[in-house]
């Protein structure tokens, strides 16, 4: 799942009943696909599960300077969103809190239906328990033109320097 500043989940990868590692789905997801055609502006934050690309930062395992760890702290504060949103969910439908006893494929269904309303309820301005969350800014545009002719890590490495050093 994929979520955004207010915590809406915008992208939902339902076709994995059971248990799959993120690395195995993000590149197999249309999501991924969409990205790598180019259908979408920014970039994602992942997790050090997911593998580093020029629209899906993650962590530097090993910092190695001040830049890369005020990134990795900062990654991680903004990451926090989508730990906010699950936890969200779970709240508005306590059915998400424990193991689903049913068939995988049917678990699906019921996580995607979950969802829908919990978007709607965003939408229309329902009350959340949320926590108030620091966006830092990130110029977008810089980011488009760096990302043209750069690899994820050197794209990494660029804002790191440029943004945290």
């Amino acid at each position: 799942m994929v979520c955004d500043a207010n915590f809406k989940f915008t992208s939902v990868c339902a076709s994995w009943p059971g248990s799959v590692h993120d690395s195995r789905i993000w590149p197999e997801s249309s999501l991924c696909r969409q990205f790598e055609r180019g259908e979408h502006n920014g970039i994602l934050l992942g997790d050090s599960g997911y593998p580093l690309g020029v629209f899906l930062m993650t962590p530097y395992l090993n910092p190695q300077t001040n830049a890369h760890q005020r990134f990795n702290a900062s990654l991680c504060r903004t990451r926090v969103l989508i730990e906010q949103s699950f936890g969200i969910l779970k709240r508005r439908f306590s059915c998400l809190q424990g193991t689903l006893r049913t068939t995988p494929e049917q678990a699906v269904a019921y996580v995607v239906a979950c969802v829908i309303p919990h978007n709607l309820g965003i939408q229309t301005g329902d009350v959340l328990d949320r926590l108030d969350h620091p966006v830092d800014a990130f110029d977008l545009t810089a980011h488009q033109v760096v990302c043209n002719s750069l690899e994820g890590s050197h794209l990494r490495d660029y804002i790191a320097q440029t943004y945290f050093g």
